[in-house]
C-alpha cells in the first residue's frame, strides 16, 4: 500500500501545499503544509488508497471539528469526496510534554498544572460525546502564551484502530500516566520509547513519592488514584473531569504579584502607576518569561515551578508571564559590542512602538520563495499572538540548508530612530547565531542587506535575551538577521528560529 503523493509542492483543494512529510504508518501520512489562502502553516493528514479505517479517522476528524475548546487541536477541513481525501488541522505550537521531560526543564508543581489543564481539556471533549484514547507526553503541548494545547483527539486513536469499552477510563488511565510522567521523569510501563520505566512492585509501577523524593504527598496521592496505584483501586478516578477536579484543589494556588508601588515622574510630577514594567510591541507589558529549557537559579525555584496552564484554577495569561519571568542573572557570551544587561543609557530609554514588521528573505524573491520567510507571521509580534514568528524549516544544514547565507525579520519603526537596546524572546532551542541590523530601506534585496549597518551580534541564543547597542545609529528599519537556525526538536536535520516578543527600547 501506498499513499498518492509523497513528494512536497502537491496541492491539495487548491489551497495546501505540501511541505514536509513528518510521519508516514500503515498507509497514511502527516505533513506539514502551506494554507496559501490564508497564509499560514497547517497539518495535513493524507491516507494511501483504501486505507482500511478511513471512515473512523474521518468520523472522529469532523466530530473533533465541532468542539470550540482552544485547548484542542483544531480541525479546520475534512475531504473524503473524491480519490485523495485529506485533514487539515492547526499547525501545533510550542514544547511538548516529551520535549520538557527530555530537557529535565519542568519541575513537579508545574507537571502538575499541565495535566490538569489537559484533563480539563479532556474532560470537554467527553461531556461532547469525545474520547482521546491515545494519550502521551507528545499529544501534550506547552504554549509560548503558557497554555496547554492537547493534540489528535480521537484521530490518533482512529488512525492506530485503537478502541476501549470504557473510555473515560481509558482517558484518565492515560492522564494519571502523563501526571506519573510529569511528577517522576519516569513512565509507568514499559511501552513509552524515549522514557526510561518506572520500577516495578508486585507488577505495579511504584508510586511517585518511592521514586521521587520531595513530591506533595497529595499529588502523589491523586496519581496514585488515576492508576489505582498502592491500595488505591476502590478510590480510583473513573472519569477526567474527576482527575482535574481533583487537581484543582490539590494544586496551590499561584500568589498574586503585588500592586505596583505608585512613584513620581520628576518630568511630569504626577503619579505613575505602571509598576516599571516596560511595554512590548503591541502596547502591553513586556513578560519577561523564561522558556522551559532555561535553568533558574536557586532564588527563583519557586516562581519557576509555577509555569504556565492554570485556567483550572482561574489563572489570567498576564498572571502566568509574571510567574515565567527569566532569570536575571542568566546570561551567554556574546561578540563584541552586546551584553546582557542594559547600560546607563538603556535603563533611561523609552520602550518604542513599531509600526509593522515583515519577514526578510533578502535573498530569494517572490519566485523562490513566495512566502517571504513566513512574512504572515510577523505580525503575531505586533498584536500579541502567542504563536509569534518563525522562519521557514530548513533541511539539511543549519545555514538555511546552505541555500543563502541568512535570512530574517524586518521591523519598521514608522520613521527614524535611535535604538539603545532590544530584548528577544527566541526558542527554547539553542543553536541560534543572530545579527540586529539598522537601515533606512524595506527593499527585499541583497544590496539593502548589504548596505545596513550591523549593531549587535550575538551566537548560540535562545530564551529571553537583551541586545545592548554600543554605537547607536539613527535609522527606520530594525531587521533581526539570523546566520544560523537551531535545529527543530524530534525532526531528522531540520532547522527553524521562532521569535515570541521583541520590546525595543530607545529615543525618537
Amino acid at each position: 500500500m501506498s499513499t498518492f503523493t509523497s513528494e512536497p509542492g502537491t496541492r491539495l483543494g487548491g489551497r495546501y501545499r505540501l511541505e514536509d512529510r513528518l510521519a508516514a504508518a500503515g498507509g497514511w501520512s502527516a505533513w506539514k503544509a502551506i494554507d496559501e489562502i490564508l497564509a499560514r502553516p497547517v497539518s495535513v493528514i493524507t491516507f494511501a488508497s483504501g486505507f482500511p479505517r478511513l471512515d473512523q479517522v474521518v468520523t472522529a476528524a469532523r466530530a473533533a471539528s465541532r468542539l470550540t475548546d482552544t485547548r484542542l487541536t483544531q480541525v479546520f477541513d475534512v475531504e473524503d469526496s473524491w480519490d485523495h481525501p485529506y485533514i487539515v488541522l492547526e499547525w501545533p505550537v510550542g514544547e511538548t510534554l516529551a520535549d520538557m521531560l527530555a530537557a529535565e526543564s519542568i519541575d513537579a508543581p508545574a507537571g502538575a498544572r499541565i495535566v490538569a489543564e489537559a484533563s480539563s481539556a479532556i474532560a470537554t471533549a467527553h461531556a461532547a460525546g469525545l474520547a482521546h484514547l491515545c494519550l502521551q507526553p507528545e499529544a501534550v503541548r506547552w504554549t509560548a502564551s503558557g497554555g496547554v494545547k492537547v493534540t489528535g483527539l480521537g484521530i490518533d486513536a482512529a488512525l492506530a484502530g485503537i478502541t476501549a469499552d470504557d473510555p473515560e477510563l481509558t482517558d484518565t488511565i492515560g492522564l494519571g500516566s502523563l501526571l506519573y510522567a510529569a511528577l517522576t521523569g519516569l513512565w509507568p510501563g514499559a511501552d513509552h520509547p524515549d522514557l526510561p520505566p518506572a520500577p516495578m512492585s508486585e507488577g505495579l509501577p511504584r508510586r511517585p513519592r518511592q521514586v521521587r523524593a520531595g513530591l506533595p504527598s497529595s499529588l502523589d496521592d491523586i496519581t496514585s488514584r488515576a492508576l489505582g496505584l498502592g491500595g488505591h483501586t476502590d478510590s480510583a478516578f473513573t472519569s477526567p473531569a474527576e482527575l482535574a477536579a481533583a487537581l484543582a484543589g490539590a494544586i496551590p494556588p499561584v500568589p498574586i504579584p503585588p500592586a505596583a508601588v505608585p512613584r513620581r515622574d520628576p518630568r511630569t510630577d504626577q503619579r505613575r502607576y505602571d509598576g516599571g514594567r516596560p511595554r512590548s510591541l503591541n502596547g502591553q507589558r513586556e513578560p519577561a518569561y523564561r522558556q522551559p529549557g532555561q535553568r533558574a537559579s536557586a532564588g527563583r525555584v519557586a516562581a519557576a515551578a509555577l509555569v504556565a496552564v492554570a485556567v483550572v484554577i482561574g489563572l489570567s495569561a498576564a498572571a502566568l508571564h509574571f510567574l515565567h519571568a527569566r532569570n536575571p542573572t542568566h546570561s551567554q557570551s556574546g561578540k563584541a559590542g552586546t551584553s546582557t544587561s542594559h547600560s546607563a543609557g538603556s535603563r533611561g530609554a523609552a520602550v518604542l512602538t513599531p509600526q509593522a514588521a515583515n519577514g526578510f528573505d533578502a535573498y530569494h524573491g517572490p519566485a523562490r520563495d513566495p512566502l517571504d520567510e513566513n512574512n504572515s507571521m510577523a505580525a503575531n509580534l505586533l498584536d500579541g499572538n502567542p504563536s509569534g514568528w518563525q522562519t521557514e524549516q530548513y533541511i539539511g544544514s543549519p545555514y538555511f540548508g546552505n541555500l543563502k547565507p541568512g535570512s530574517g525579520l524586518i521591523i519598521n519603526m514608522g520613521k527614524p530612530v535611535t535604538i539603545t537596546s532590544v530584548t528577544i524572546q527566541f526558542g527554547a532551542t539553542p543553536g541560534a547565531n543572530v545579527e540586529l541590523k539598522e537601515g533606512d530601506s524595506n527593499v527585499r534585496s541583497v544590496a539593502n542587506e548589504q548596505s545596513m549597518v550591523t549593531v549587535a551580534t550575538r551566537d548560540n541564543v535562545f530564551g529571553s535575551q537583551t541586545f545592548t547597542i554600543a554605537k547607536p545609529v539613527t535609522d527606520q528599519y530594525l531587521v533581526v538577521w539570523f546566520t544560523k537556525l537551531p535545529p527543530l526538536a524530534h525532526t531528522r536535520a531540520k532547522y527553524m528560529a521562532q521569535i515570541f516578543n521583541i520590546v525595543i527600547r530607545g529615543t525618537e
